[in-house]
This record gives C-alpha cells, sequence and structure tokens, in this order.
C-alpha cells in the first residue's frame, strides 16, 4: 500500500473540505439532534451518578485555563477538560444515542466539538454542524468495516478519532495537521470490553470522557506542530492490524466517501439502558399490556440471548441484584424486571433506592436467560425474544420488533425534544429551554455557537452570577 492510499490522509482530507452544501439533509439533521440530546443527557447524568463526583473534583484540582463550559455546573475550565467532564457525563445514563450497529459517537464528538468551538470562538453553526457530521462518519465507517470479537470497547477504540475529526475541524486545521491529530489520538484509543461487561464499579459510566479529551488534546498538539505517520490504520503496527487481526475492509470504510454521511443513521434511545437490551424491553412491555398479565401470576420470565446479551446475564446472581446504576442499565433480568413492573422506564428506575425496590427483585430472579446462537452479534443486533410463563402455565412469547429509537421506529423531533425537556428540566427555566432547542433546530443560521452555549447555564449558577 502506498502512502496516497492510506485511510488517514483520506479522512484528514474529507474533514478539511467537506462543504455544509454537500451535507446531505439527513447528515444535518442527525448532527442537530445528536447535540441537542447530548447535552439534555449531560444535565441529566449531573444530578444521577455517583461516579461523577471523582470526576469533577479532578477537574476542579486541574483545570487551567477557564475557557469552556462544564454545562450542568455553570463553571468553566480548560477545553481539554471541559471535553474530560461533559464526555464522563454524556455516556453515563447510557442515555446516549448510538450507530444502528451499535457503539456511542457522539458522547465522544458532541463534547469535544462544543469545548473546541468555545476555545476558539466565531464558530457559525454550520461549521459545528459539519464538524459532528464528519466524525459521525468516520466513527461509522470503521465501526462497520472491522472484525470485531466484542474484546475491545469500540466506542472509545474509534470514539476518540471521530472525536478528533469534529475537533479538527472546528479548529480549522489542515489536511497534514488533521492526519497529525489522527495519530496523535491512537495513543488516547484504547477501552477493553472488561469494563463494559464487568460488574461491582462505575468506571464504564465514564468512559467518554476519556475519548473526548483525548481528541481534543490530540487536534491542540497538532495544532502545534506535533507530527507523525500516515500508515495509523493500515500500517503493521497500526490501528488495525493491532485491534483487530488485519481483519478489515479499506474498499467499504471509503465507499462513497464525502457523498454517503453514516452519521445520518443515528438513533436516539427512549429508555437510560444499553441498546442492546431495548427489543428485550419492548417485547416485555407489550406482552404485560397486551395480555394484562399480573405481575403476582408470573412463574418465569425467560429472555432468549445471543452471546453478546448473555454478558447481559453473567454473572446471573449478580445481574438479578445489581449495586451499581452503571450495573443496572447493563443487566439484563434487572431492566427486564423494571419494563414488567413499570411498563415502561425513566431515568428514576436508576437511583441508589430504585434498586433496592423489592418487587423489581423479586420478578428480576425469575428472569432466565435462554441461549440462542441465531441471536449473537455480528453487524446488525437481532431482535431478542421474550417468553413469560405464568403460575398457571399459559405462556405467551413475543420478539422485540419495531422498538421505539430503532431503525424501525426512530425517535422523531417532537420525542428528542420531550427528552430533552425531560432531561434538562430541574436545570434551565423553560425560557431557556425553549431558547435552546430553538438554535439547534436553526444551528444552521447562528453565527458564533456560544450563542447556545452561553444559554446552558444553570439557573442557581445564572442567580449566583446576576
Amino acid at each position: 500500500m502506498t502512502p496516497s492510499e492510506y485511510l488517514s490522509p483520506k479522512f484528514s482530507a474529507l474533514v478539511t473540505n467537506t462543504q455544509f452544501a454537500s451535507l446531505p439533509p439527513e447528515a444535518i439533521e442527525a448532527a442537530k439532534k445528536s447535540i441537542l440530546d447530548t447535552v439534555g443527557v449531560i444535565f441529566a447524568a449531573s444530578r444521577m451518578e455517583p461516579a461523577l463526583e471523582g470526576v469533577m473534583a479532578l477537574v476542579a484540582e486541574t483545570g487551567g485555563k477557564r475557557e469552556c463550559s462544564v454545562f450542568p455546573y455553570g463553571e468553566k475550565t480548560s477545553a481539554i477538560m471541559a471535553a474530560f467532564a461533559n464526555g464522563a457525563m454524556a455516556h453515563c445514563l447510557d442515555f446516549d444515542d448510538h450507530t444502528p450497529w451499535g457503539q456511542h459517537a457522539s458522547s465522544s464528538v458532541v463534547p469535544a466539538a462544543l469545548a473546541a468551538a468555545e476555545r476558539v470562538g466565531g464558530v457559525s453553526g454550520k461549521e459545528l454542524i459539519v464538524a459532528v457530521a464528519v466524525g459521525q462518519d468516520i466513527f461509522a465507517r470503521l465501526r462497520c468495516n472491522v472484525r470485531w470479537k466484542k474484546d475491545w470497547n469500540l466506542s472509545t477504540v474509534f470514539g476518540v478519532f471521530g472525536a478528533t475529526a469534529a475537533v479538527a475541524r472546528v479548529l480549522g486545521l489542515s489536511e497534514e495537521k488533521t492526519k497529525n491529530a489522527f495519530a496523535i489520538a491512537s495513543m488516547q484509543s484504547s477501552g477493553v470490553m472488561e469494563v463494559v461487561a464487568g460488574t461491582g464499579g462505575d468506571l464504564r459510566a465514564i468512559y467518554a470522557g476519556f475519548s473526548a479529551k483525548g481528541a481534543v488534546l490530540a487536534a491542540l498538539l497538532a495544532e502545534k506542530g506535533v507530527t507523525s505517520v500516515s500508515s495509523l490504520f493500515e500500517g503493521t503496527y497500526g490501528v488495525f492490524n493491532s485491534y483487530f487481526g488485519g481483519e478489515y475492509n479499506s474498499e467499504k470504510i471509503l465507499d462513497e466517501i464525502g457523498s454517503r454521511f453514516d452519521g445520518g443513521a443515528t438513533l436516539y434511545k427512549p429508555w437510560p439502558a444499553v441498546g442492546t437490551s431495548h427489543s428485550h424491553i419492548h417485547a416485555t412491555i407489550q406482552l404485560i399490556n397486551e395480555h394484562a398479565i399480573e405481575i403476582a401470576d408470573i412463574a418465569e420470565i425467560r429472555v432468549f440471548v445471543g452471546d453478546y446479551h448473555q454478558l447481559m446475564c453473567t454473572p446471573l446472581d449478580a445481574r438479578r441484584r445489581p449495586t451499581t446504576l452503571v450495573d443496572a442499565k447493563f443487566s439484563l433480568p434487572y431492566l427486564v424486571a423494571v419494563a414488567a413492573v413499570r411498563g415502561k422506564m425513566t431515568i428514576m428506575d436508576f437511583t441508589p433506592e430504585a434498586l433496592t425496590d423489592p418487587l423489581v427483585l423479586s420478578v428480576a430472579e425469575k428472569v432466565v436467560p435462554v441461549v440462542d446462537p441465531t441471536l449473537d452479534w455480528n453487524l446488525e443486533l437481532p431482535a431478542g425474544r421474550v417468553e413469560i410463563v405464568t403460575k398457571s402455565g399459559r405462556s405467551f412469547d413475543r420478539r422485540g420488533v419495531l422498538v421505539p429509537g430503532s431503525h424501525e421506529a426512530p425517535l422523531n423531533w417532537a420525542q428528542i425534544q420531550k427528552k430533552f425537556e425531560e432531561c434538562i428540566a430541574s436545570s434551565l427555566t423553560a425560557d431557556q429551554i425553549a431558547g435552546v432547542i430553538e438554535k439547534v433546530r436553526k444551528l444552521d443560521y447562528i453565527g458564533d455557537v456560544r450563542e447556545v452555549i452561553n444559554l446552558l447555564s444553570p439557573m442557581e449558577r445564572r442567580e449566583t452570577t446576576a
């Protein structure tokens, strides 16, 4: 392979040369939706996740130049640490958007891009949209065209590259400096699935903060002249050989690059739980409602699981009684039990008090995983299946199809706005909320995105600084 064939320079050309006018409408809308959705989730997470206490203490201790906003707190810190803090909050609730093939781009891309935009100032809404769109596109192209063995956490391994693309665009880096930024970002490209699938900790909640921070750091170092290789991805010791055993498809990665933007397919969550559980959640809610099944009559809930679903059921005793909020969001028995008992799911189902609800825990004890290899995750995850057996011996069975938030039934603008309002209601006034929504919807007409950022000052902060 010659240097002209390497992916890194081609990605850099995409970042540098893409014009707003060349973006498909769906990519523009996805970028706007992701900005609004991510900011809303950041605000909601700031009130919910215990892991953030340590993050915010470290940010306060090491923040540096006060140039960028840590949104829910109304405080300023360096661009690098603002990206870290907001990125950490963006994935905390497992409520952030994801691709149709799984994994999360925007919780890395959006906080990093907003930090960079606030640092430099004068970044137009159109430029921010382009930055987010190219970041989402590069993430999706990489995610779909490597052989993933569920060993690496692709949300961080590739998230740092999508976020770096976005920051490089916001900073106006040249193609050469953008190429260097990608290579520098590889120093921050990491994350093993044990952190995601293991139980008993809360690190999984904040993982997007590392890739958002790494992206800003990489782009700023490239801006200041640090250089590196072009063969980052395909080289003998590059990303593809090191992480994926050399199993990738560069032809598909580059297919229609610059004209097709795969971020346009981004999906938005109605429930704050790992996306791979949503088909089981939906099937459970439908079965309970359609057959008027009483909780007291349930003898067993069988959840049919493929290889990745199985991670959410292992070890079974710990999954039935999660001890951390993070584990609860990745516990299929707990999530199915919440769906059965509540008939819905909200962020209030993930509080320390909610985790000890005796009725939910009693139902979780009745959830039994049944291995089904046809549900193994390759590229697109097959719909989960649930069977509820009653004490009288009746059995009700359903696959989770047409799941809210899926590509079959995607959330529309009205639903995303409602989610945003619910996530942010206790932090901003009604006028502020309406103002943010209006400006994001019309982002392509905004001359400086700090107009949006300045609206994101919490009520109590506004009162103390007025």
